[in-house]
């Protein structure tokens, strides 16, 4: 999936809200059991896994985590600061373009050769960027981990970026823009972004035109180099396989990797101060409104971190949080609401939504913001704290069964600075946040007045109703 769609994937979740959750809170909170059905189980938190560690003479970290189980082993290679947050101004959104073209083809082989090679371990190769950095991951059958760290290896250190792929590349790129630039979410996401961090380079990941055009094998090759640097990089190993195998294999295939030229400069931190703005993204003829609020945030590791996570979850992470509660079950304004937090290494952002009818545009507006308001100014009942925080623990604990998953999560948490232990202390913290927390982060990070507002939709329509909330500068980018 590439940055594009998966941005649109996100706006879309951001709508719905997750529609299949749990009941509402309010409901949950006065639901009686069934006679003779058992309590709920005490939570568990994800059992912490043996992590071999070594960082080899280059540079690179390497982590081992030996699994019992299927015959197979993941691999993902982190690079920090290889990703949107490198990208300069005039090439917003590359490090997409660099990521998806890392297995089209290297020194050794074409675009099907390394397809091919992949399938005949039983696996496959493919990249990924993020604001933090870039991912290449690769699976294979226990038997052929060797031979599938080559290729990893290949495509990571090796790519040569042909011609006719790169073109290709750029052609798609570029379809999927147009695609993108006509739905609203994509527009409120893009104008939200550069709203909230300003001229950051978290706050222009989206490309242009101008930025894909402008790409070329010289310039992918160039900032390849800049870009993937052992010394920046983290490999994650996961599966059947001993920890000195793996880390015999790791040698053999990232040993002598070395980086070559000048590094790319580290991504700088956020700078806070951001003024919010009030902005409408002229749609007209549009039936519904696509309102985005969004501020300034925290990063991965501050301090707050934690219960701004949980607090994100009961105002607005899902089908039972409070927005979506209130503007869907409640008001009948939209399908679904969200709100929460987005933490990156160098800052975070707050932000949340809705797709609504063009005449309650307002009113959504105005129940959002008093749900913002209400969990920054009184606690949080005890049953809503702990269905949430089951919430939270169950879904943590399910997407982190498979051992990929275990292995990207190591990465993600890597690549935005968090330390392996995280992994099995996330539960066991969520677990221990209090209400007086939820309270006091809210209170902080979801204060109306520091959020700023994107509306896309029919100006006619929604234009006297958005005056209550401050004056909106019109336009049709």
């Amino acid at each position: 999936m590439n940055k594009l769609m998966l941005t649109l994937a996100v706006a879309g979740a951001l709508a719905s809200a997750g529609a299949h959750g749990a009941p509402p809170a309010d409901a949950a909170a006065a639901a009686k059991a069934p006679a003779g059905m058992p309590a709920y189980g005490k939570d568990k938190p994800l059992p912490a896994p043996h992590i071999g560690r070594k960082t080899l003479a280059n540079g690179l970290q390497v982590w081992v985590v030996p699994r019992a189980g299927v015959p197979r082993v993941d691999m993902v290679l982190a690079v920090r600061g290889a990703g949107f947050g490198a990208d300069d101004a005039a090439h917003p959104g590359f490090a997409e373009l660099l990521a998806g073209l890392l297995n089209e083809g290297t020194a050794r082989r074409d675009s099907r050769a390394i397809a091919e090679a992949a399938q005949g371990m039983g696996g496959a190769v493919a990249a990924g960027a993020g604001a933090d950095g870039i991912s290449v991951s690769a699976n294979a059958l226990a038997s052929q981990a060797g031979a599938m760290m080559g290729l990893l290896a290949e495509v990571a250190r090796t790519p040569s970026f042909p011609a006719g792929e790169v073109a290709l590349a750029k052609a798609n790129a570029l379809q999927s823009l147009r695609v993108a630039e006509t739905q609203p979410r994509f527009r409120a996401e893009r104008a939200l972004s550069r709203t909230v961090y300003g001229e950051h380079p978290y706050g222009h990941t989206q490309p242009t035109a101008e930025s894909i055009g402008a790409t070329d094998e010289a310039l992918l090759r160039s900032e390849h180099a800049r870009r993937f640097r052992p010394e920046r990089a983290l490999l994650v190993i996961a599966g059947r396989i001993k920890e000195a195998d793996a880390m015999k294999l790791a040698q053999q295939a990232f040993g002598d990797w070395k980086g070559s030229g000048e590094a790319a400069p580290e991504v700088p931190p956020l700078a806070g101060g951001v003024k919010p703005v009030r902005l409408l993204l002229e749609r007209a003829g549009s039936v519904q409104s696509t309102v985005r609020l969004g501020g300034p945030g925290i990063a991965a590791t501050a301090q707050d971190q934690v219960p701004l996570r949980l607090a994100g979850t009961i105002l607005g992470g899902g089908f039972s949080s409070r927005v979506n509660i209130k503007l869907r079950e409640e008001k009948g304004y939209t399908y679904g609401a969200s709100a929460g937090a987005r933490l990156l290494r160098e800052g975070g952002s707050i932000v949340g939504g809705a797709d609504v009818r063009n005449d309650v545009t307002g009113a959504a507006l105005t129940e959002t913001f008093n749900e913002y308001k209400r969990i920054g100014s009184e606690l949080v009942a005890p049953d809503e704290m702990r269905m949430h925080k089951r919430y939270v623990a169950g879904n943590y604990l399910l997407s982190n069964q498979m051992q990929r998953a275990v292995a990207g999560t190591l990465a993600n948490n890597w690549l935005v600075g968090l330390p392996p232990e995280f992994l099995a202390q996330y539960v066991p913290l969520i677990e221990k946040v209090t209400p007086e927390q939820v309270r006091e982060v809210a209170k902080k990070y979801f204060a109306p007045e520091n959020q700023a507002i994107v509306v896309v939709g029919d100006r006619k329509a929604v234009g006297e109703q958005l005056k209550a909330f401050g004056e909106f500068t019109v336009t049709d980018k």
